[in-house]
């Protein structure tokens, strides 16, 4: 792997580093999958905040992107990103803090590449279809008696 020039060239910060992307990475996963449901139970529930266009327009975006990248064979950028900080450390992958081990269990799970791009591709076609059984705000609806 090439050293990139930005890179922290103390081991520490760059593990430091790689364990904040962990973090950042399982929160994207949390947004993604919690942003669905948030919608499907917001529809049911007649919450008016799941319409905002630019948190579905947002989330249906990152989605697609996480499923096209899992269809073309690419790994994630987090996960690459991460990966070359690691190395660039001198450490192990499973060499994480508490919290970032423990946030890395539960992101990468032991599946073949196609059932992950399957699954991807299933949750993006969900989230697709929010669109229609969940419709998106388009406009704010003018105020009565204006």
């Amino acid at each position: 792997m090439q050293q990139r020039s930005w890179y922290p060239k103390d081991p520490g910060e760059a593990l430091a580093l790689a364990d904040g992307i962990v973090i950042v990475h399982f929160a994207v996963v949390l947004f993604v999958v919690l942003s669905l449901v948030a919608i499907l139970v917001g529809r049911w529930r007649s919450w008016h905040w799941i319409g905002n266009p630019w948190f579905r327009l947002g989330h249906t975006a990152l989605i697609v992107f996480i499923a096209s990248q899992a269809a073309a064979g690419r790994l994630c950028p987090l996960t690459i990103w991460e990966r070359e900080l690691r190395w660039q450390a001198g450490v192990p992958m499973d060499d994480t803090s508490f919290v970032a081990r423990w946030a890395h269990d539960l992101l990468f799970i032991e599946a073949s590449p196609l059932a992950l791009a399957v699954s991807y591709g299933a949750f993006a076609g969900l989230t697709v279809l929010s669109w229609y059984f969940a419709p998106v705000r388009w406009r704010r609806r003018p105020k009565e008696g204006r």
